[in-house]
């Protein structure tokens, strides 16, 4: 990020850039302001962007051989092509013998670093690598946007924040301009604000699920179910949800046990520390015999399923009430 940043502000660009990782915001910010720098003065003419598997690497190379139009340079925007995990050959061939008046920016959220594509653009271009942020640098983000609109969050606040909207940085930001609409002329955001218009995500929805089923609360447990039925969430994704979830469960378990901290748990898995800390939590509610039940009967619950001796809905409406404790 801080090469195309410099690149952008001194104007001396490389001729090729890969932008690559989970974090699709980020891509999206940079593949944007890298373009428009690239071209200068809104010249549409010689942009040309080229979108998904079936592209075809032979017009991508004959439209780099070809001179721009009354313009320094022609940028070819490629993205989510697969050509950097297979494929790519050809392209990574003429990565070395590109025309002098052509930039590419490729832009992926996977990549083999094996292949000939990502050889070929780390020996002729530059790398920029956009994963999920986090916990600090996502709450600093959240505080900076909301600075810009003259509002304020604490840092309690800005966590509860996180933990209904995930890690997704696009996600976020739309529940901040839904956050800044509803607040008005109020200064401070809220826990009841977020409470009041922010989305709940389905994973928070499942989360919720297990904790009611850690309680013993069979109602609340069917009634988080249904809610997630009436926003049309397939049956067979809830139960994955939960298989998961309980998964995660398992996994904490045995690292807390080796004495891992909430941060090293959540580097071991790949999740944010605060997410580490809700599932640690959780997870001590349980005992791993428990969940290892509660696995099973996942997995039965989707062989009943497939097998036609009972319909999704039920399936799940089922295992929720078999996993509750007495």
């Amino acid at each position: 990020m801080q090469r195309i940043n410099e690149d952008i502000k001194t104007g001396n660009f490389g001729q090729v850039y890969l932008l690559y990782g989970k974090e699709a915001y980020l891509r999206k910010q940079y593949k944007d302001k890298l373009s428009a720098a690239l071209l200068g003065d809104g010249d549409a003419m010689n942009l040309h962007y080229f979108e998904g598997k079936d592209i075809s690497v032979g017009e991508i190379i004959d439209l780099a051989e070809t001179m721009p139009f009354f313009a320094d340079r022609r940028t070819i925007v490629v993205e989510n092509s697969g050509l950097f995990k297979s494929g790519g050959e050809q392209l990574a061939e003429y990565m070395g013998q590109i025309a002098p008046t052509t930039c590419f920016v490729f832009v992926e959220q996977e990549v083999d670093k094996r292949s000939k594509m990502y050889k070929a653009v780390q020996n002729q271009g530059h790398l920029a690598q956009f994963e999920e942020q986090d916990e600090t640098t996502l709450k600093r983000w959240v505080a900076s946007i909301l600075k810009k609109e003259d509002k304020k969050i604490s840092e309690n606040t800005a966590n509860y924040l996180l933990s209904k909207t995930g890690t997704d940085m696009e996600n976020i930001r739309m529940e901040l301009e839904k956050l800044v609409c509803y607040c008005l002329d109020r200064e401070v955001i809220t826990v009841e604000d977020i409470d009041a218009i922010c989305t709940n995500r389905v994973t928070s929805h499942i989360f919720e699920m297990i904790n009611a089923i850690a309680e013993g609360k069979q109602t609340k447990a069917l009634d988080l179910y249904y809610e997630l039925l009436a926003l049309k969430e397939p049956p067979m994704r809830i139960l994955f949800l939960i298989a998961r979830q309980c998964n995660m469960l398992l996994q904490v378990k045995e690292l807390k046990s080796k004495g891992f901290d909430n941060k090293r748990i959540g580097e071991r898995l790949g999740i944010p520390s605060f997410v580490a800390g809700k599932n640690v939590s959780q997870a001590a509610r349980f005992k791993v015999d428990e969940l290892k039940r509660a696995v099973n009967q996942c997995v039965e619950a989707e062989e009943a399923v497939k097998t036609g001796r009972m319909n999704d809905v039920m399936s799940v409406e089922v295992l929720i009430m078999s996993v509750l404790r007495a």
